[in-house]
């Protein structure tokens, strides 16, 4: 009796553990990626590629108020899959539309939650969803990236010394540092997006998507080193002005919790890109697809273009007959410039008023006059702000302008993404769109799928763009900018800021304030026109010195800013990319190499088959390794059956339009 008696016991411990312990599986629609839920003590997932372990058993949890952890002892009510396979517009990107094919996995559990994971054929991504009646306050987040191997990363890590003590305050702005997952360094953090090199031809980059009212996800590595986990920002309680001119605001308290939210929610996407080849990371669209639609219902009056921009060029005009400086005349002549090269914007950058209260203007300037100015030739004015001035008094400001005329702000300094700056960009984005104003967050501020939501910003820094060659002399630039395209660019548009006329080898260059100058060649600036996703692209340097350069200004001139569909061509990160974007039957390619020299082939069955096309090309010049401003200017003929080879300088480019 006693036997069994015991026996049942057994057999009813053992029936509740395999009713407790439960697995999932979704695959994409290739069935390439197969995605793993364990739903245990906790809930994790792993990530395979075919035979390729991508991702590592990891945990996923968030912890509410009242230390309630959502993903502890966690109990499935129900699960639901799907096919979805659809496509959306998008009118201001790099292609007309968005292909959206993915299979989703829903698991309901006990205590009103939920986690979304969908996966596509070039990835993967989760979500949590809350269904509480009541607001919660998030105390944390559980995100974990486990590995099997030691592998290789490119990783950006937070070096910002305004504030020490508080590590989240960061530009975003960050070479990418090439070592193993064990070798992170210690006591640090890294933000998004990042890759891993799997080194045998796969890779990953990680992102985060729809970001509202929640920090950014930075990480750090874990305690046995074989992955990383989730750091955020808390929620800042007290701020005090600082940073550069005290135009920042710097955090002395922050609150023990990430945001104070509504209990029915949507959170961000936890996302792994995955690709075989490099090129298809340049030409990713993850984040689109996971990202809010458009909360705006008309955008026809959101204008992309390029924008004549005074800061870099130290507002460095001559063989003109006034002082050149921030003044009235010194804007005339740039938006001349804008006018007679179909440029579509002038920014007036810092300087145009007082830096923390932009309302009252410098005497020098004359605002009204340069909007008549500038309406009269068809260029828009962009004002810059610091983000604490534009804040003061965000909706006044911004009608105030929008009635004066002004297209659009540049905001800059916000050097954050704890949930009230993010917040923050939300409200500014709403309410510009309400005056009908585009913006570029300069400054910081990564994208994470915001451009969609808000197509009225079109553009993003979270770069370290092209201004820092007036104060960096030991940056690798080409590396970087042979990097960024299959990392950063995957986030979204990026506020580089390229035109440089004045173009240095590896051995002349040199930082300089008045007249700065680029690392690499003319073409590799051309290029980056193409290569480069901007819907508002700046043109760094002064008119003087690109009406010197005719040539190559009527070259960026013709390039457009949005396109309706994009080819990656070729490329290996941190070596070389080549890129075909389209845009009303004409194609434009650029490609760049790091400092090595090298010979690429583009293929052009990309074109039209049976038909002809004229291809007007900037290439390296023989001389460009000792003058890097030496190019050369061509027409061919080509067609969808050629292939041509071109070599590239050592930091140089190849550039063409192709109708």
């Amino acid at each position: 009796m006693n036997n069994t008696f015991i026996l049942f016991c057994l057999l009813f411990l053992n029936l509740s553990f395999s009713q407790k312990k439960q697995d999932f599986v979704v695959t994409s629609p290739d069935g390439k990626i197969e995605v793993k839920i364990a739903v245990d003590d906790k809930i994790s997932w792993s990530i395979s590629h075919e035979k390729d372990l991508i991702l590592a058993p990891s945990e996923m949890s968030l912890t509410l108020d009242e230390n309630q952890i959502l993903g502890k002892n966690p109990v499935v009510i129900n699960s639901k899959k799907e096919t979805i396979n659809t496509s959306f517009e998008t009118p201001l990107y790099k292609k007309k539309s968005v292909q959206n094919h993915y299979n989703q996995l829903t698991l309901n559990f006990k205590n009103d939650f939920s986690i979304e994971y969908r996966v596509f054929d070039d990835g993967a991504a989760y979500r949590f969803i809350t269904k509480k009646k009541k607001d919660i306050t998030v105390k944390s987040e559980e995100v974990v990236l486990n590995f099997d191997k030691d592998y290789g990363t490119l990783m950006p890590y937070v070096r910002d010394l305004r504030n020490p003590k508080d590590p989240y305050i960061s530009s975003f702005e960050a070479q990418y540092e090439n070592k193993n997952i064990s070798e992170f360094a210690k006591d640090t953090l890294a933000f998004l997006p990042f890759l891993i090199d799997y080194k045998n031809h796969k890779k990953a980059v990680f992102l985060e998507a729809n970001l509202e009212d929640y920090p950014g996800l930075f990480v750090t590595n874990n305690k046995d080193k074989s992955g990383f986990e989730s750091r955020f920002s808390k929620y800042p309680l007290k701020e005090t002005n600082g940073g550069f001119n005290n135009i920042n605001r710097l955090i002395t308290e922050r609150a023990d919790y990430l945001v104070k939210t509504k209990g029915t929610r949507t959170f961000p996407w936890r996302a792994i890109v995955i690709s075989e080849n490099d090129a298809a990371l340049s030409n990713n669209d993850m984040v689109q697809k996971l990202a809010e639609p458009s909360k705006i219902k008309d955008i026809s009056w959101i204008k992309p273009g390029k924008v004549a921009w005074d800061w870099w060029n130290d507002w460095n005009i001559y063989n003109v007959d006034f002082k050149a400086g921030i003044n009235t005349q010194t804007y005339k002549y740039y938006i001349d410039f804008a006018s007679k090269n179909k440029v579509e914007y002038v920014v007036l950058d810092e300087g145009w008023s007082l830096e923390e209260d932009i309302m009252k203007h410098n005497p020098n300037v004359d605002l009204e006059a340069l909007i008549a100015y500038g309406k009269e030739r068809n260029v828009g004015i962009i004002l810059w702000s610091s983000w604490m001035a534009l804040t003061k008094n965000t909706d006044g400001i911004l009608k105030n302008y929008a009635n004066l005329g002004i297209k659009g702000f540049k905001v800059d300094f916000l050097d954050r993404d704890d949930a009230k700056m993010v917040n923050s960009v939300y409200d500014i984005s709403q309410k510009a769109a309400n005056y009908k104003l585009v913006l570029d967050f300069h400054g910081m501020y990564k994208p994470t799928g915001i451009q969609r939501t808000y197509p009225n910003i079109l553009n993003f820094e979270g770069v370290k763009g092209l201004e820092n060659n007036k104060w960096t002399p030991n940056d690798d630039v080409p590396l970087y900018d042979t990097t960024i395209p299959f990392i950063r660019m995957m986030a979204g548009p990026m506020d580089y800021t390229p035109g440089a006329m004045r173009n240095a080898t590896k051995s002349e260059f040199k930082p300089n304030h008045s007249a700065p100058m680029s690392q690499g060649t003319r073409c590799h600036q051309l290029a980056l026109y193409t290569v480069f996703e901007a819907p508002l692209q700046m043109m760094a340097d002064s008119p003087t010195a690109f009406m010197k350069e005719q040539e190559s200004t009527d070259f960026i001139a013709k390039v457009p800013t949005v396109f309706d569909e994009t080819v990656a061509l070729d490329g290996e990160v941190g070596k070389f990319v080549s890129i075909a974007r389209k845009k009303d039957n004409i194609w434009y390619l650029g490609a760049i190499t790091n400092w090595d020299s090298r010979d690429i082939t583009i293929d052009f069955s990309f074109l039209e088959k049976g038909k002809k096309f004229q291809a007007e090309i900037f290439s390296d010049g023989l001389n460009a390794d000792k003058a890097a401003v030496d190019y050369k200017k061509e027409t061919v003929i080509v067609d969808s059956t050629m292939k041509l080879k071109y070599r590239l300088a050592s930091g140089g480019g190849l550039a063409m339009i192709i109708k």
